[in-house]
């Protein structure tokens, strides 16, 4: 059976990067799920597990964000030997990626090349407004278009005015409320997965993201388990990361559930997620305001007009301070190693 790529989002941009590595024996391929040391991909003759190539291991060595993620596109090499590997990844028009727990400020790549992340957060027990942000945060810095899914909307009165008020924490996001259960919400949420585009899903676990891959895909496709009524929370149903056809083209990247996420350098990601203290930041007499104490400060001013929450000033506070944090850390990584270097020469 012959794939059509294009509807996954093969275009001239992965085309052209791929060009200087088109051999007889090799083809473009996206992965559909990356585990250690091996990958399941799909080209245009359909599915197959591929190992990774020795060249793919050693910028891995140097930098292990650059191992194959789900989302990726690839070089594919067939051998006479009937073997598959995965010789190169083409460079990601988008990445999204959170900081590891390691004291060295590396980097994992949670999804590669999607139009859209979804921050999907559900609306029971509550939504937690911190988390949402610093989700937002890391999808906007993914340089895709951030989007914010509020599942189990069946378990609100009036859930359109509930996403107008959560829509606060996400200036210039769609916030779409659904319930998989009602049918609400769900073909909204497919026009981000047409033929060609891919909707990322990124939440905690039991947050509903893979009930909504199975109602998107239309049959059972990613296990899914019931959760604890008094608190919301389940064990993680996705283990990995997993990119899931669609029968209409496009697809949709399963992430597992993540109780915590470390921002990297996501400065940028910051002032999207927080457009409304940027702007007011903007206003303000001094370019270098902490937004603490310094005299004509623009957003301590709307605080004290309530025009700003104190909450949201507060979060945009603690999220700016991890990201300085882990920037220091990163720099004087980077310093060690090449110090290092120079007394290797």
């Amino acid at each position: 059976m012959s794939h059509d790529l294009s509807r996954l989002g093969w275009d001239e941009f992965f085309a052209s990067t791929y060009h200087p590595f088109d051999r007889p024996d090799s083809t473009p391929a996206r992965v559909l799920r990356a585990d250690r040391g091996v990958c399941t991909v799909l080209d245009a003759s359909g599915v197959t597990r591929a190992s990774l190539g020795g060249s793919v291991l050693l910028n891995a060595a140097r930098d292990p964000a650059l191992l194959p993620c789900a989302g990726d596109w690839v070089v594919l090499r067939h051998w006479p030997d009937r073997r598959t590997t995965v010789e190169l990844v083409l460079p990601r028009r988008t990445c999204l990626i959170r900081r590891t727990s390691d004291k060295d400020s590396t980097g994992q790549v949670l999804a590669a090349n999607m139009d859209t992340v979804a921050v999907v957060e559900p609306i029971h027990p509550e939504p937690d407004d911190a988390r949402i942000e610093r989700l937002l945060a890391l999808a906007w810095e993914s340089g895709a278009k951030p989007l914010l899914v509020l599942t189990k909307a069946d378990t609100s009165g009036d859930p359109a005015a509930l996403a107008r008020q959560i829509g606060e924490l996400a200036p210039g996001v769609p916030v779409i409320p659904v319930s998989v259960r009602r049918g609400l919400g769900v073909e909204q949420i497919r026009a981000y997965a047409g033929p060609g585009r891919t909707l990322a899903l990124l939440g905690r676990s039991g947050a509903g993201k893979s009930t909504l891959v199975n109602a998107l895909a239309g049959t059972p496709v990613m296990p899914v388990q019931q959760i604890r009524e008094a608190d919301g929370k389940g064990r993680h149903t996705t283990a990995y990361r997993n990119l899931v056809l669609l029968p209409e083209g496009g697809a949709v990247l399963d992430t597992p559930g993540i109780r915590g996420v470390g921002l990297l350098d996501t400065a940028e990601g910051l002032d999207r997620a927080f457009a409304d203290v940027a702007a007011l930041a903007a206003r303000c007499r001094f370019d270098d305001c902490r937004h603490e104490t310094e005299p004509g400060c623009a957003v301590a001013l709307a605080v004290a007009d309530g025009e700003l929450p104190p909450r949201r000033l507060a979060s945009w506070r603690k999220l700016r301070h991890e990201i300085e944090v882990e920037s220091a850390r990163q720099t004087a990584r980077l310093a060690g190693v090449a110090g290092h270097r120079r007394r290797r020469s």
